[in-house]
């Protein structure tokens, strides 16, 4: 199956692809669904399983259900709607159809599971009633990560490509083979598959719609100051850090060299501290790591003078390359195979992106892509109080200039390397499913644990 750049990279909100964005679209398709019934339908029952049911209060699922069975999508939700939404339902009303409302009770039709489905770890199930209590339509969907969603019945089935691409590669093996008999770089071959899908026009226009949005975020980030919601009072950071990069506070810093990171610091942790408080920004290739792209994308196309307006599209092409095959061949998932599959593929696309755009050639790209992931393998997934804040928005930080040091080392090299960027991909599966699931977005081990105890016996 073909998984293009806007597979990948899509406009959603805040805090995370998989426990909000995922169910918002899994309800809306079942609100889809259950069109022929709307009349009929009385109630509703929405049950959460497993790591959503785990994480879902402090990833805002519960709210995201409410927001899609109330007709409303990630890419065109505004907050006012969501708002409005959300009063309704605390009204106990939620209209489920154009001019059909039903009555809503929080504690009676949203339920919290603890069971563990057997397909993905991300369940949750749909159920409409009629007057009599009769079932009119029940679905159950998985958010498996980067806001995609399968229902039940669609696992197991093989994946037929809906469209046709010149250049198909399932690894990144087959990738290097196809660059180097076609004499293409990755970024060139990725524009001639998406131009097959879609005009040139609208291969830049979205790529440019989806920069512009990253922009938008870090700017937001920038210029709101105050305290992320939720228990733990976490500050915004990155108002602050702007200041004084802009206001000469930090000449150590830059004398020592520190100021390109720094700003790459700056991006990462605006575009985080926004998608932690529910704003608006790109899955790149989740929420939860989403600031890795935009930080080093952005970084490049401001402080690099030789910058080309072809950049921006190069730079998500050739990371989407890479993103496709830690999709079609681990996991984007932090609940399937920990952080690992969301920071760590997210650090190899960015190293991948830029690494591409300073000239790279496609053995340079796979290594930088390769070094990006290894150095993030084994890495857990243990949000602090369920919240996509500690040690997330930091980490996005860390791993965007860790995926500017991968570009380098790949571009001081003639590309020649011992592992593979398909043998990273394998380990990350295979060190995924040897995980505890404790360690994989469920909160219940790691810093989710330790650094509460700790907090709690100090206080």
């Amino acid at each position: 199956m073909y998984i293009g750049v806007f597979d990948l990279f899509k406009v959603g909100i805040g805090p995370s692809s998989s426990h909000t964005m995922g169910p918002m679209v899994a309800a809306a398709r079942f609100r889809q669904d259950l069109a022929d019934h709307a009349g009929r339908v009385t109630r509703v029952e929405t049950r959460l399983y497993g790591s959503l049911s785990a994480t879902g209060r402090g990833h805002a699922t519960d709210k995201a259900c409410i927001w899609g069975l109330g007709g409303l999508t990630p890419e065109t939700a505004s907050q006012l709607e969501t708002q409005r939404v959300l009063r309704e339902s605390e009204d106990r009303q939620l209209a489920i159809a154009p001019g059909h409302v039903i009555e809503f009770r929080y504690g009676r039709d949203l339920i919290w599971d603890d069971r563990f489905l057997d397909e993905h770890p991300n369940g949750l199930s749909f159920e409409a009633f009629d007057e009599q209590g009769q079932s009119l339509l029940a679905q159950t969907y998985f958010s498996i990560g980067g806001g995609f969603v399968k229902r039940q019945d669609e696992f197991g089935d093989v994946e037929v490509d809906e469209v046709t691409v010149p250049y198909c590669f399932d690894s990144g093996k087959e990738l290097l083979k196809l660059c180097n008999q076609q004499g293409l770089s990755i970024s060139q071959l990725m524009r001639a598959n998406e131009l097959a899908i879609r005009s040139k026009d609208a291969l830049i226009d979205g790529c440019q719609s989806l920069y512009d949005t990253m922009r938008a975020c870090i700017d937001s980030g920038i210029d709101t100051p105050g305290i992320l919601p939720g228990d733990l009072g976490v500050k915004r950071r990155a108002p602050a850090l702007h200041k004084s990069l802009t206001s000469g506070q930090r000449k150590n810093m830059i004398s020592l060299g520190f100021s390109g990171m720094e700003w790459v610091n700056l991006f990462a942790l605006a575009v985080n501290e926004e998608n932690a408080a529910g704003g608006r920004m790109v899955t790149a290739p989740t929420n939860g790591a989403a600031g890795i792209v935009p930080a080093v994308l952005i970084w490049y196309m401001r402080f690099n003078p030789g910058v080309r307006e072809s950049d921006v599209v190069d730079f998500l092409l050739a990371a989407a390359a890479v993103g496709s095959l830690c999709k079609k061949n681990a996991s984007i998932s932090g609940a399937e195979v920990g952080c690992q599959g969301e920071v760590g593929s997210a650090c190899s696309m960015a190293a991948a992106g830029l690494c591409e755009v300073l000239g790279g050639t496609p053995e340079q790209v796979e290594y930088a892509a390769e070094i990006g992931l290894e150095h993030n393998l084994g890495l857990t997934c243990d949000p602090i109080g369920g919240l996509v804040q500690v040690p997330c928005i930091e980490r996005n930080a860390i791993a965007a200039v860790k995926a500017i040091n991968a570009a380098n080392m790949a571009l001081q090299s003639d590309g020649r390397h011992l592992v593979s960027l398909d043998d990273a991909i394998t380990t990350l599966r295979e060190t995924g499913k040897d995980m505890q699931e404790k360690y994989k977005e469920t909160s219940r081990g790691g810093l989710a644990v330790n650094a509460m105890a700790v907090s709690q016996v100090e206080c």
